[in-house]
């Protein structure tokens, strides 16, 4: 499991011209799913998204957790974070977890998430979305398998 987070001042996502979810200040979270994931990775990694200090403080510049600020974070699902680039040109998606499969862990993520931080808004898992941010630093990190 992949967690690709971008801190933001705000973020929306849309699917066929309507926008479906919306926060402001947070992070908007990436989430590929792997074969071989878990219920148990799934939790892990959404702790881990909670308590990572990708905000300033007065005295530092990643200080601060989603959850001290009081940010929000938008989860959206994106299987090609699990693509394989070793051979050739044309990305391998055989690492994804299978889209039933993917979609519990993707629930369950977003379930412990919300244990942790107030507001978590989603995308529409295995819709086509267009998603709209405005990258806060940039500040991106990638966590895998917390």
């Amino acid at each position: 499991m992949k967690a690709l987070l971008q801190r933001v001042t705000r973020a929306s996502v849309s699917v066929e011209g309507a926008e479906i979810a919306a926060i402001d200040h947070g992070l908007v979270v990436f989430l590929g799913v792997e074969r071989g994931d878990s219920d148990d990775h799934a939790s892990r990694l959404a702790v881990k998204t909670a308590s990572i200090r990708a905000f300033p403080s007065d005295r530092k510049p990643m200080d601060r957790t989603v959850v001290d600020v009081e940010g929000s974070v938008l989860v959206v699902s994106q299987f090609t974070l699990v693509a394989d680039l070793k051979k050739g040109n044309r990305p391998s998606f055989s690492n994804a977890a299978d889209p039933p499969d993917a979609e519990l862990l993707v629930n369950h993520y977003v379930e412990v998430l919300r244990q942790h931080v107030s507001i978590v808004a989603t995308g529409q898992f295995g819709a086509n979305m267009q998603v709209s941010l405005v990258n806060d630093g940039p500040v991106t990190l990638l966590l895998h398998r917390a």
